[in-house]
């Protein structure tokens, strides 16, 4: 059997971010890639990639089961953001290599498609100060193809009462709404930076509005808050991005605190965990919408997941318009064509990216730092 003989991981600038790419390369000349971008913390990505190379070289690309066990569960100290986004990353360009292998897209190694194609939804873009230009932003995204798009809630509202954060939020999303009509989906999300009382303080204020989910209204991982939010939210509520494998989502999915689940494939274990994420999700009637901000390689890989998992609802995606990225345009091997809101099954061999060492060069790693919003009395606020 062919043998890995290189993991190599690339930072590419995607202007808004630094991306990273895993390129696994074996001995028969076959490449794989996977996308483990992580904000702000790219060096960090490329370090434990490098570090989980020392067992990968030399090994059977084909166990991909068996590589994920062993560098989850033989780290020791498991999980988290960094360790679960390097193994994303190399489990998505493992199964990469394995649809190359076959000739086929990664999701019919799966069990097949159970959709013909798959629902997209997007951000407005470009930062807005006012309604106006909120809308001016949405009607370009509707114009483009898409049929859902979510929003946000301006800056960081304050602990125990907010109302003029809710009916800042609220006027907003009212006049995107009366802009885009009833028939395009609309979603808020929270971004988790509201205490449980000023999440229902905005969410009793938008429910008017029609809304698909409210996202993250309180920060993860504290099902008792998560529950005090749903079981009054007017809105179905989702959350997930936060979370980086099965034992991250167990308590939310037995407490059924929530409506929908949001993994993210390229911090949450990759293809292999997200499936068996949806699959626990599934026994709850919960919903999966994946999230993804994220470049081509988690967006690709994601569509394979919404092509083969039954209680898939709809993707975040960031996909430019064609001609409008150079890299996304040289990485996608077929083109992304969103119409009425949907974009076909991908049909390229593995994941259906390529991945050229050069754009390295040409984009290269730029340092940046996060965001830090404060409060009103100057305290340190949640973004």
């Amino acid at each position: 059997m062919p043998k890995i003989v290189a993991v190599d991981p690339f930072a590419v600038n995607l202007g808004r971010g630094n991306m990273v790419i895993v390129r696994i390369r074996c001995d028969d000349g076959m490449e794989g890639y996977g996308e483990g971008t992580l904000p702000h913390k790219a060096r960090a990505i490329i370090g434990a990639v490098q570090d989980f190379a020392e067992y990968l070289v030399g090994q059977d690309d084909s166990q991909i089961e068996r590589h994920w066990q062993v560098l989850y569960r033989n780290s020791f100290q498991r999980g988290g953001v960094i360790l679960s986004t390097a193994l994303s990353a190399i489990d998505q360009a493992l199964w990469d290599i394995a649809g190359k292998r076959l000739d086929r897209p990664v999701w019919s190694l799966m069990g097949g498609a159970v959709r013909d194609r798959i629902w997209l939804y997007t951000h407005p873009g470009r930062r807005a100060n006012d309604p106006k230009g909120l809308v001016e932003n949405c009607l370009e995204r509707v114009d483009e193809g898409y049929t859902a798009i979510k929003l946000g809630i301006p800056g960081t509202p304050e602990l125990v009462r907010d109302p003029r954060k809710a009916a800042e939020t609220h006027d907003n999303i009212a006049a995107v709404r009366d802009a885009v009509g009833p028939d395009i989906a609309l979603m808020v999300d929270a971004h988790g930076k509201s205490t449980p009382t000023v999440a229902l303080e905005i969410a009793r204020a938008i429910a008017p509005l029609d809304l698909l989910f409210f996202e993250e209204p309180v920060p993860p991982r504290n099902v008792d808050a998560l529950l005090q939010v749903s079981r009054s939210c007017p809105i179905p509520v989702a959350t997930g991005e936060r979370m980086y494998s099965r034992w991250d989502f167990r308590t939310t999915i037995e407490s059924q605190a929530v409506s929908i689940l949001q993994p993210d494939l390229g911090h949450a274990g990759g293809i292999s965990e997200t499936r068996r994420i949806a699959a626990a999700a599934e026994t709850y009637f919960m919903q999966i919408a994946p999230h993804n901000p994220r470049g081509p390689g988690v967006t690709l890989a994601s569509l394979h997941i919404g092509a083969c998992t039954p209680n898939f609802l709809i993707q975040e995606s960031l996909i430019p318009p064609g001609g409008q990225s150079e890299i996304w345009d040289e990485m996608l091997v077929e083109p992304l064509n969103i119409v009425n809101g949907y974009v076909d099954l991908p049909r390229a061999p593995g994941i259906g990216i390529r991945f050229d060492e050069s754009l390295a060069e040409r984009f290269p790693f730029r340092p940046a730092d996060t965001q830090h919003p404060v409060l009103k009395d100057g305290a340190v606020g949640d973004w």
